[in-house]
Formats: C-alpha cells, sequence, structure tokens
C-alpha cells in the first residue's frame, strides 16, 4: 500500500468500528467493559506527531492562526488530562480497561506533543507550562477531565469545521490536525460508557453518592466556564473559549447557526461506531433546548 493508502486506511478505522460479538449486552456486565475498551483500543490511528508536515502558512494566514487565544491553555489542559487519566488506570486491574485508559492517556500526550510542534512550526509564543501534580482524588479528576472533554469537543467539533467552511485556515492545514479532532470523539464516547458501565457495577448504597459527586463536577465545571480562572502567574483569564474562538474564526456568528453546525458535526462524528455504545447526550441536549429559543438571522448581504 502505497503512504497515502495507510493514512486513509487508518482514518477509516478510527471513525468506523463494530464489536464482533452481535446481541445485546449487560451495561454493568465484563462483556459491555470489553466492548467499550476495544473500541477505543481497535481504533487508535497511529500516527507520530514528529513525522506531521505542517504546511507552509502565507502571513495572513499565520497571522489568524497564532492570533487565537487558546494556545497556552490547549497545551495545558492536555498536559493535565495524560496525568489525571494515568492516575486514574494505575487504580484499575481489570482488563482491557486498564489498558484502554492507558492508551487515552498516551492520546492525550500526543495532542500536547502535536500541539507543541504546531506552535514550534508557525513560531507561536507560549507562557511557561507549570508543574503538573498527581491529584489526590483519581476518580473526581478523571471524572473532571470526561464531563470537560464531553463539553468542549462538542463546541471544538462545530468550531473546527466553521473553520473549514470558511477558509480561516487552509484545507491543508484542517486536514493535517483532523486526527486530533476525531479522537477526541472517541474519548467521550469511551467515557460516557465508563460511567455508565461504573454505575450499573456499584452497590446500591453507593450510587447516591456518585450522583452528589457528578453534580458537584458539573458545578465545579459550569463555575470555571461562566467565571474567571487564574493562570498559573495569578493573572485572570477566561476558561470560556467558545465564544472567543467563534469569533476570532468567523466573526460575529449567529449563535444558532454555530449550535446547529455543532449538532450536526457531533451527530456525524459519533455515527460510525457500534450503536449499542452511549453517545454523550447532556450537552447536545441542552443545545438543543436553547436552539428552541433562537432565530438564526438572515445571511448578510455582501
Amino acid at each position: 500500500m502505497t503512504d497515502s493508502a495507510l493514512i486513509e486506511a487508518a482514518d477509516h478505522a478510527a471513525r468506523h468500528w463494530q464489536y464482533d460479538i452481535p446481541g445485546r449486552l449487560d451495561r454493568g456486565g465484563d462483556e459491555y467493559m470489553r466492548m467499550m475498551s476495544r473500541m477505543l483500543l481497535d481504533t487508535f490511528n497511529p500516527y507520530k506527531p514528529a513525522v506531521i508536515e505542517w504546511p507552509k502558512l502565507d502571513d495572513e494566514a499565520r497571522q489568524r492562526l497564532i492570533s487565537l487565544p487558546i494556545w497556552d491553555i490547549a497545551v495545558q489542559t492536555e498536559g493535565k488530562a495524560r496525568l489525571r487519566i494515568l492516575a486514574f488506570a494505575q487504580r484499575v486491574t481489570a482488563q482491557p480497561l486498564r489498558e484502554a485508559l492507558e492508551r487515552m492517556a498516551f492520546e492525550e500526550n500526543r495532542h500536547k506533543e502535536v500541539l507543541s510542534h504546531l506552535v514550534a512550526a508557525y513560531g507561536i509564543t507560549l507562557a511557561p507550562e507549570p508543574d503538573y501534580v498527581a491529584p489526590r482524588d483519581p476518580e473526581w479528576a478523571f471524572m473532571v477531565t470526561g464531563y470537560s472533554e464531553c463539553i468542549d469537543s462538542f463546541f471544538a467539533f462545530g468550531l473546527f469545521e466553521l473553520a473549514r467552511r470558511s477558509g480561516f485556515f487552509p484545507p491543508e492545514l484542517v486536514e493535517t490536525f483532523e486526527p486530533v479532532i476525531q479522537e477526541e470523539g472517541r474519548h467521550i464516547l469511551f467515557f460516557m460508557n465508563w460511567i455508565t458501565w461504573y454505575k450499573r457495577r456499584m452497590p446500591l448504597w453507593r450510587r447516591p453518592w456518585f450522583l452528589l459527586k457528578t453534580a458537584a463536577v458539573w458545578a465545579f465545571l459550569v463555575w470555571e466556564r461562566i467565571g474567571i480562572a487564574r493562570d498559573v502567574n495569578g493573572t485572570p483569564q477566561d476558561a470560556n473559549f467558545t465564544a472567543k474562538g467563534s469569533e476570532a474564526v468567523a466573526g460575529e456568528i449567529d449563535p444558532a447557526e454555530l449550535l446547529d453546525i455543532c449538532l450536526a458535526e457531533n451527530d456525524r462524528r459519533l455515527s460510525g461506531y457500534d450503536p449499542r455504545l452511549i453517545k454523550p447526550t447532556t450537552v447536545p441536549r441542552l443545545a438543543r433546548i436553547g436552539r428552541r429559543f433562537m432565530r438564526r438571522r438572515a445571511p448578510r448581504r455582501g
């Protein structure tokens, strides 16, 4: 096979997957755990950040890229995610669940490498990275990472497609970064099925506490996105990059149009996997509710 054929085959395998055991599976059973774990392991895309050929950008395109207010927090988020997932994986003994978690941590670290190579290739200056400290409560940290990715990926899917449609990024750069975006879709799919399986395995007396813990995670994430977070130097920094990203990519975009794109992309990116796997629903459901109260603005002339 040619290099392009190998890349195309790996990309297809990362987006389409069916478990080889048919029939209904108990969502709290070992076979269900094996299914969600095999999904993450079997759809692994073996690209290497060090050999990615970043396309040459003209001055205007490069300026648009480096002006995006996301690079510092993006690199740091991936670094934290890798450590949190790995810390939780070390508590898991069941196979192949532990292997899948370790693979997920590896991919988060690879995302950080991709971003590091990207900013180096285009001369983007980053703030100094903080020390990444292992979490005291690995389960809490894993849940914060998983639910945070469910929020961020939903909007990232839409903003990435918006960037492609608007020509904000050259097509070559969009295609180069595409595998990273799809990997986030696999991660949130795996996480939501782990949540379902994990709750089903719990004794009944533990479930109310876990529900309270889940609510606390969501409360923390909502505060983080509507409030002001502080960066490693103590400087106020907006933690909500959805509005900033959409404004940078397409100016004053219609919020209804953005939600429509996010919903369509979320469905498209998660449609190729075994239908027995549970897809994230909270953020898409909230988006659909909000969308009912919005009207799309008429296209602007010119």
